[in-house]
């Protein structure tokens, strides 16, 4: 890629690789996981589903759950200290 590539382009290409592989996880996630979207001919010829532990259990996923016990802080030890008085 040498010849055709300038090295100041690599960031740029690693930051738009790390975007758009991030966009086509969500999308394969919702597709196979979100009960809302429905693909096979069985369950898009119901009206209205009755799955509602099926869509707290999407809402409700591991990094969600392992977040909700953490601080809301991004680095709380450089926050904590920074907010010391001196």
């Amino acid at each position: 890629m040498g010849r055709w590539m300038k090295p100041e382009v690599y960031p740029l290409m690693a930051a738009m690789t790390f975007v758009t592989s991030m966009c086509v996880f969500q999308l394969t996630r919702n597709l196979l996981l979100n009960p809302d979207v429905r693909i096979d001919k069985a369950q898009r010829s119901k009206g209205v589903l009755e799955n509602e532990e099926e869509g707290e259990k999407y809402a409700q996923h591991g990094l969600r759950k392992f977040l909700r016990t953490r601080p809301p802080q991004v680095m709380p030890s450089i926050n904590h200290f920074f907010s010391q008085d001196k």
